[in-house]
């Protein structure tokens, strides 16, 4: 296929930036066929990402296979303050870890010893594939081992925490191509947040940090699931990134 043709068939698909998802499938395209089966995928509304296999994330080349949570680039901001509050870790814990993305980056800006868990086996076999860390497959802290229990410098915990009522409107490529777990937070979007705040103590070193990204409507409630686990919280907003993200100290 020429550029042309590939950019003309992205944007009958309703890509909004064809010009440059054309030039991207084009330049990760080993063949005409691959090229082709790039396009086709994209065209059927699969995320780009998942389409070439990786994602730019802090500045880092991230691969992401079928099915794996796609990291969205307003949740740099988490990982830049995570970098800007403990620059010198010891322990960095990636909790919801997908492709592995968040603990790639912040290892990548602050060193450490990372460590990453995912419920999902498809993003479990991504993160392996991205990290150096141990990465284990179970529901949050359940497939940690004790070793790490009080030793955390820092806990990113990019939970789910979009409302179960608004998962329709989220764009399709999201609804049919990422797993609904990494989406879905219940009711109010808090679910899963609710329980990473209540066990995060125990897993935290002293001074430790939680840090997880949510709505900006979800942040009062939010706040409150981190006091009320004892710990000091604070929300950091960006408007570069329109993200707002809790923090939670362990004191």
């Amino acid at each position: 296929m020429s550029p042309e043709e590939v950019v003309t068939r992205l944007r009958a698909a309703g890509c909004v930036f064809a010009e440059d998802e054309a030039e991207l499938i084009l330049s990760t395209a080993a063949t005409p066929e691959e090229t082709a089966t790039m396009v086709d995928r994209r065209a059927e509304g699969y995320p780009l990402e998942q389409v070439v296999g990786w994602a730019e994330f802090c500045g880092l080349r991230v691969r992401i296979d079928p099915g794996v949570f796609v990291p969205r680039r307003r949740t740099e901001f988490l990982v830049r303050q995570a970098a800007k509050l403990v620059p010198s870790p010891s322990v960095i814990l990636d909790l919801c870890c997908g492709s592995g993305a968040l603990g790639k980056a912040l290892v990548s800006l602050t060193g450490g010893e990372l460590h990453a868990a995912d419920v999902d086996p498809a993003a479990v076999a991504c993160a392996r594939g991205n990290l150096s860390g141990n990465v284990y497959e179970g529901d949050l802290f359940d497939p940690l081992p004790e070793s790490l229990r009080t030793r955390v410098d820092v806990l990113l915990a990019n939970v789910p925490y979009v409302p179960t009522a608004d998962i329709g409107f989220l764009p399709q490529e999201a609804r049919e191509h990422e797993p609904l777990v990494t989406l879905d937070g219940g009711p109010d979007g808090l679910d899963v947040l609710r329980r990473v705040t209540a066990e995060a103590p125990r897993w935290l070193a002293r001074g430790g940090h939680l840090l997880f990204e949510t709505g900006e409507r979800q942040a009062e409630a939010a706040l409150a699931a981190v006091e009320a686990a004892g710990l000091r919280g604070q929300v950091l907003h960006s408007a570069e990134f329109h993200a707002t993200v809790i923090v939670g100290v362990q004191e």
